[in-house]
């Protein structure tokens, strides 16, 4: 029998008739797929499934029973018609950037309607020109995980927003302060079998950027090796894979993570395919470990290790075989670069729901190619070397994924020893290290400028470098172990209260 409007019972016409009447309104959405919603005197046909799986309000509409569910017309009376063809179009896999004014009224129908996916849009959004829009109006609708993640970016860029913070009520001023910011960290190259160097170069040491000097964080565990190995963070969690023992070559067959709320190591398993030399990227509650070598040859293979199961599986593998692929996070998706002759970069973006690699754009430069990436709003930078292989002074591009389009920065960059390729990038500041100097650069329109020098790391090697939210210091001295050339660090302390290190990624 064709079931329409007409023959459908309410839910309270009959005792026992709530659940033929969910059974009816199942078939029902099965049959008429599209149904409208009225907002404001605006008028939208969308799809019913598309509502129901990712909008809370709408899935328990459509599984309640209720009369509404079998209406082909719903109208809406607390969201605009604004906020809702925003959460339309994140939900139907677009990214839209927002003004001010749609920014407020997406919050409001993301908070009203629950909408998990435009939720994750914003957070993916917040940038210094409406963090304070974004903070004010999430705590207003008690949208929570958008309100933390604006609170902790103001928090890092709290001494260039501080005059602005002051139009905050003081409630959300204060918890802003009591906050704990980002900080520069760096862990240098080391192996185990390297004996002569275990109390020297095992450190992992932050940038004090008051004193704007470097001290000890933690000491590697004896075991570990950062020589060749895939360093990353997530969930305010130091991640170590792979690695070689230098004599032997040997894979380091353990993976190492470092918890800094509780100052910690701990083991984990490692890859199923052994591999050095590869990059490791934190996504999403997972890790995973691009490319790579074994026996001296690249590997393709990509490995995910869900954190909560402490399994690792294979995806989708690289588009070819690659080791120490420049890679980088932007707007909450994953992007790397790889190399094609004849002078080509090209970007790839990985897309963890379909499992599969997309070609983005293709940079060409003769005789010059991405070596390191880093993002900053919705932009890609990618450094290059100079003419002639020249890695003391690189060239840098600008991709941007909203418009699509390449932007040549002009000037050259220093990059002794390679400071460029540490490059983290912190609210609208980068940070570099080498062994002469820590220097923080401003990200402008078209370049970088240098906004501060600070003292760089006496350490031979590659670095690895990353943010972390850290315990506050103790009072008490815990000893300052010396490093090679007779310098001295400060040691942070262990233990801070849990709310002082929270970090969402």
């Amino acid at each position: 029998m064709k079931i329409t409007g007409s023959n459908l019972m309410e839910p309270s016409s009959c005792a026992g008739s709530e659940d033929g009447a969910v059974k009816v309104c199942q078939a029902l959405v099965l049959e008429n797929s599209a149904v409208r919603v009225r907002i404001d005197g605006s008028i939208f046909t969308v799809d019913r499934m598309l509502l129901e799986s990712n909008c809370e309000y709408f899935r328990a509409l459509f599984q309640s029973g209720m009369k509404e569910c079998q209406q082909e017309e719903i109208h809406l009376q607390v969201v605009s018609a604004c906020g809702f063809l925003v959460a339309l179009q994140v939900i139907q896999g677009e990214r839209p950037i927002l003004s001010d004014d749609e920014t407020f009224e997406a919050i409001q129908c993301a908070a009203f309607l629950q909408v998990q996916p435009l939720v994750r849009h914003l957070v993916n959004l917040v940038n210094s020109d409406n963090c304070l829009l974004m903070y004010h109006t999430a705590a207003t609708y008690g949208v929570l995980e958008l309100f933390k993640s604006a609170a902790l970016f103001i928090r890092d860029m709290y001494k260039d927003l501080k005059e602005e913070v002051k139009c905050l009520p003081k409630e959300l001023t204060d918890y802003v302060e009591s906050l704990v910011p980002s900080t520069y960290v760096m862990v240098g190259t080391h192996s185990p079998s390297n004996k002569s160097l275990q109390n020297n170069m095992r450190t992992v040491c932050y940038l004090d950027e008051d004193e704007k000097d470097w001290k000890v964080l933690t000491h590697l565990p004896l075991d570990a090796s950062t020589t060749m190995a895939g360093v990353t963070v997530l969930n305010n969690k130091i991640y170590i894979v792979g690695g070689l023992y230098d004599l032997s070559n040997k894979v380091v067959d353990s993976g190492f993570c470092y918890d800094v709320a509780s100052s910690i190591w701990s083991t984990f398993s490692s890859p199923q395919q052994l591999r050095y030399n590869c990059t490791l990227v934190g996504h999403d509650g997972s890790l995973y470990a691009l490319g790579g070598e074994y026996n001296r040859t690249a590997i393709s293979s990509v490995e995910r290790y869900n954190v909560s199961t402490d399994t690792w599986s294979f995806a989708a593998h690289l588009p070819r075989p690659a080791s120490a692929v420049p890679c980088t996070k932007s707007m909450g998706r994953i992007f790397t670069c790889l190399w094609k002759p004849k002078d080509a970069t090209e970007i790839y973006e990985y897309l963890p729901v379909t499992n599969q690699w997309v070609l983005l754009t293709t940079l060409v430069r003769h005789q010059s190619y991405g070596h390191c990436m880093v993002a900053h709003r919705d932009n890609l930078y990618v450094m290059r070397n100079g003419p002639c292989d020249d890695f003391l002074r690189c060239m840098m591009d600008c991709y941007n994924l909203t418009t699509c389009q390449w932007t040549a920065m002009p000037g050259q960059y220093e990059n002794s020893k390679g400071a460029l390729f540490t490059s983290v990038v912190r609210g609208d500041s980068v940070f570099t290290v080498n062994h002469r100097a820590t220097v923080e650069y401003s990200i402008e329109d078209n370049k970088w400028r240098t906004k501060k020098e600070m003292t760089g790391f006496p350490r031979i090697g590659s670095m690895w470098t990353f943010l972390l939210r850290l315990p506050k210091k103790s009072t008490e001295p815990l000893g300052k172990p010396e490093l090679t050339n007779g310098q001295h660090f400060e040691v942070l302390s262990d233990l801070p209260s849990r709310s002082s290190v929270e970090c969402y990624d």
